[in-house]
Parts: structure tokens; C-alpha cells; sequence
């Protein structure tokens, strides 16, 4: 920046001046995303391979369609309620960093760090990872000479379609590398392309597709819950539910579905690239948020419509496996088998291959914006918080793609991914938690939006983030106490990058 007193005021996250010129790093983001590109990442991220699987094991979990339609009711009720918080958070922050720079400004450096370390080493990393290799995986239905071993050594292996997952996320980081305007354009492209899929599922299912045997079955047993324990493919065990047992399971069967619908935050993430973000941000958040609960809960019902929910392992007809054990969880393959046959497998996969190509584009693009906030307070790698001339910041974006690939070879993304959903939960808690701290400590900010209902929302928000973590705790102590692990690794490392950091600087 210049010298003048006037040029030092300039923030990173502003728009470059006028002066600079091509061959010069910028001094700061551009702004070039607007509402439709703000929602896009939106819906884009959050729409991956979940809403085509997960399906399956949340009706061995609950065993009807009422408590299966339940679930994503009760998922899609708290992301909403989670999007309308953030966006009051966002109007007052609209700045690179999103819900890292939210934490850090309710409560201080070392609860932002914690969230910073666990999104870089698992959350959003981790979730690239098992994203490029869903898009592998499907591409190798296509391909089936993907499947092969390229490399093998001791219990260590590298398959075809490792290669490609790789390559995706490297292509992807290179596209984000040269500006926001490409990596927008692709997510808008990929976005309306999987939804119009989506759609297009959702319509052939309820009106082509239904089957009135299914259709019937699955009302005649609307709200009989059971949780059908299965080990190696086999069912172990068909425990009727009710009362608490029924509450215990929704609680459980929510893993999947909240996973399915994560990532809603991203935008926030990209704030300082956003027009009008005190505006946009908000306005993308509920519109984006709520886009996709719709589409989710139709394709539930699409599901319902062709399937039967109960099923069994190994049947030879797709019907007799239902929902519960459509093939390798493979519910809307399963769904558009009976009504495309053979071809089904390979419709899907395309429509799998685009939809998560898009998910990733929008996770790369917004995740490296975290880390840039990290390195401008010295808790990241300091050559991540600058900027390429093309105003992005390349190093982080590079940095997060080298991790994820690491982590694509590992083969523990899915593990990882499983481990973390208690930590993800505390942290939208504690960001929530923000609002109450933000309004009692500085009561005259500029609030260009309030959160609606507050302070009910927010509390319920709370509350029922805290009932499905405490569910987890008890139930499903092998999902939390890794991931509140991951996350307690993160406090050494904390007062070792001060330190570290501080040495570094008086050198």
C-alpha cells in the first residue's frame, strides 16, 4: 500500500484501486459476486452425492417413511433456522473468513484457531476429499478401468480412481486460481445443471415412476419406527421403537442427513468477493438454504413413490431391497432402475459425476478464504494471507488442495468425515452463541439484518443442535469422542503457532 495516511485505512477485503496495474498484486478482493452467483454457491455446496445415498441408511435407522420424510424435515427446519442466524452475523462481518472471523469476534483468537484447525484438517479438506472420490467413484461406472490398482505396497494402494479424485481437485484449485469470475461462471453452469437433474429425478419419480404397491405399503406402516441393526450386510437385529427409543434414533439417523445438507456457510466464507454482501449474503443464505430442503424432501417422496422402505439384503429384485438395502446405498439408482432399467446406472452416474464436480467447486473456492483469515492474524502459514494479481489467494487455495489430496490417498476421509459431525455441531452452536455475546457487547453496531424472532430462534437453534450432539454422545460415542479429539489436538498446536509465530516475527 502507499504511504499516505489515506491509503493506509484501505482493508484487504476492499476492491482494488484504479492504479493498480496487471503485473501488481491486488491490495484486496474483488467484489464480483452478486445474489444468483452468492445463492449458486450456496446450493451448489451443499448438493453433493448425500441427497442419492444417504437415504438408505437413515431407513434402516427409522424404519418408516414418516420418520424418514421426519428426519429431513427436522434437518432442513435447523439449516434454515442456522442460515437466518448467520446472516445477521454476516450483514455485521462481511469481511474474508466467515464463521472463523464470526467466532473470533464473539469470543476470542483461540476458539476461532480451534475452528480454523479443525475445518482445515478434516472439515472442509475432508469433505473435498470424499467429494473427488464420490466423482471418481461414479465416473468409474462409466469407466470401469478406474477401479484398477495403479500402485500397491504392504497394506498401501493407489487406484485409478484416486488419480482422478486427485486430478478434480487440482484442476479446480487451479480454475479458483485465476480469479473469481471463472470459478463463478463454473459454479453457476454446474449448479443449474444439477438442479434442472434433480428436478428432473423428483418429476420422473412422482409422475412416471410411482408404484402403487410401494406407495401403499409405505402408508400402511407411515409411523411403525424400527432400527434394523445390520453387521456385514446382514440384519443382526429388527428393534421396534417408541417413546425415547424413536427420539434416539431420529437423533442418530440425522448424521447423514445433516452431513447431506452442510456447507450452507460457504458463502460466508467468500464475503469480501460478494456485491452489497450486508444484503446478498443474508438473501442467499434463506434462499439457498431453503432451495435445497425443498428439493430434498421431494426427492424423498420421489424415493417413497417407487420404492418400498423395508426391504431385504441381498434380494434379487431391486424392489425386494427397497430402500433400506438398495444396492451400495444406492437409493436413486435403485429408484430409476425400475423405471429406465440397465441404463439407470449410468444416467445416475453422470448426474452423481456433475452434481458433485459442482459441490466441489464451490467448497474449494470458498474453504481457502478461511485460511487466508488465519494467516492475516499469524495463525496460519503467512504466504496464505496474500493475494495473486488475479486478487485470490492461490497459496491457501494450493496449501487446502495439497491436504485434501493427502487425504484422498489415505482412504480415512469417510472415517474422518464420521468423527467430525459432533465437532461441526458445537461449532455452529458456539457461532450461534455469537449473536447473544454480539448484542450485549456492542448493542449499537450496525445490524443491516436482524435474525427473525430472535431471541427464540437463535435459543431453539441451539437447543437443538445441542440435543442432537448430546444424542450422539451417548449413542454414538465412536462418531464423537475421535472428533472431540481432532479438535483438542488443535489447543497444543495453537500455543505452539503463537509462539512460533511470535519467535518468527522478531527474527
Amino acid at each position: 500500500m502507499a504511504n499516505s495516511g489515506r491509503a493506509q485505512t484501505v482493508r484487504p477485503m476492499e476492491a482494488p484501486t484504479q492504479s493498480q496495474t496487471s503485473t501488481k498484486p491486488p491490495e484486496g478482493f474483488r467484489r464480483e459476486l452478486r445474489v444468483l452467483d452468492a445463492t449458486m454457491i450456496v446450493v451448489g455446496s451443499m448438493i453433493g452425492s448425500g441427497i442419492f445415498i444417504v437415504s438408505a441408511d437413515i431407513a434402516r435407522t427409522v424404519g418408516s417413511a414418516g420418520y424418514l420424510l421426519l428426519v429431513w424435515l427436522i434437518t432442513g427446519v435447523i439449516t434454515v433456522a442456522g442460515a437466518l442466524c448467520y446472516g445477521e452475523l454476516a450483514g455485521m462481518f462481511p469481511r474474508a473468513g466467515g464463521q472463523y472471523l464470526f467466532l473470533r469476534e464473539s469470543y476470542n483468537p483461540f476458539v476461532a484457531f480451534l475452528y480454523g484447525w479443525t475445518f482445515f484438517t478434516i472439515i472442509q479438506t475432508g469433505t473435498i476429499a470424499a467429494v473427488a472420490v464420490a466423482f471418481a467413484k461414479y465416473t468409474a461406472v462409466l469407466l470401469p478401468g478406474l477401479a484398477n490398482t495403479l500402485l500397491e505396497y504392504d497394506t498401501f494402494r493407489v487406484t485409478g480412481a484416486q488419480v482422478l479424485a486427485i486430478g478434480s481437485i487440482l484442476i479446480l484449485t487451479f480454475i479458483s486460481t485465476l480469479g473469481i469470475r471463472g470459478g463463478k461462471i463454473l459454479q453457476d453452469v454446474f449448479t443449474f445443471a444439477k438442479l434442472a437433474a434433480l428436478i428432473g429425478v423428483i418429476l420422473i419419480g412422482v409422475f412416471v415412476g410411482r408404484n402403487a404397491e410401494a406407495i401403499a405399503g409405505n402408508v400402511a406402516t407411515f409411523w411403525n419406527a424400527t432400527w434394523t441393526h445390520v453387521a456385514a450386510g446382514n440384519i443382526l437385529s429388527i428393534e421396534a421403537l417408541s417413546g425415547i427409543g424413536i427420539v434416539t434414533a431420529l437423533g442418530a439417523a440425522m448424521v447423514g442427513a445433516l452431513f447431506s445438507s452442510d456447507a450452507w456457510n460457504n458463502i460466508t466464507f467468500a464475503a469480501a468477493e460478494v456485491v452489497e454482501p450486508r444484503r446478498t449474503i443474508p438473501l442467499s443464505l434463506v434462499l439457498g438454504t431453503g432451495i435445497v430442503v425443498v428439493l430434498y424432501l421431494l426427492a424423498n417422496i420421489a424415493y417413497l413413490m417407487v420404492l418400498p422402505i423395508g426391504g431385504t439384503p441381498g434380494a434379487a429384485e431391486i424392489a425386494q431391497r427397497g430402500i433400506q438395502f438398495a444396492t451400495e446405498d444406492r437409493v436413486a439408482t435403485a429408484a430409476a432402475s425400475l423405471i429406465f432399467g440397465e441404463t439407470a446406472a449410468l444416467i445416475m452416474a453422470a448426474l452423481i459425476m456433475v452434481s458433485t464436480f459442482g459441490c466441489n467447486n464451490g467448497l474449494i473456492l470458498a474453504g481457502a478464504r478461511v485460511y487466508y483469515a488465519m494467516a492475516k492474524d499469524g495463525l496460519f502459514f503467512r504466504s496464505a494471507g496474500s493475494l495473486n494479481c488475479h486478487a485470490v489467494p492461490a497459496t491457501a487455495l494450493w496449501v487446502q488442495a495439497l491436504w485434501a489430496s493427502l487425504l484422498c490417498l489415505s482412504g480415512t476421509y469417510g472415517d474422518l468425515l464420521d468423527y467430525v459431525i459432533f465437532a461441526v455441531l458445537i461449532f455452529y452452536i458456539l457461532t450461534v452463541g455469537g449473536i447473544f455475546v454480539l448484542r450485549r457487547r456492542l448493542p449499537d453496531a450496525d445490524r443491516p439484518y436482524r435474525v427473525w424472532a430472535y431471541p427464540v430462534l437463535p435459543a431453539l437453534y441451539m437447543c437443538a443442535a445441542a440435543a442432537i450432539a448430546a444424542d450422539l454422545l451417548i449413542f454414538k460415542p465412536s462418531y464423537t469422542i475421535p472428533g472431540v479429539g481432532i479438535v483438542l489436538l488443535g489447543i497444543p498446536v495453537y500455543f505452539a503457532w503463537r509462539r512460533w509465530g511470535n519467535s518468527s516475527s522478531r527474527t
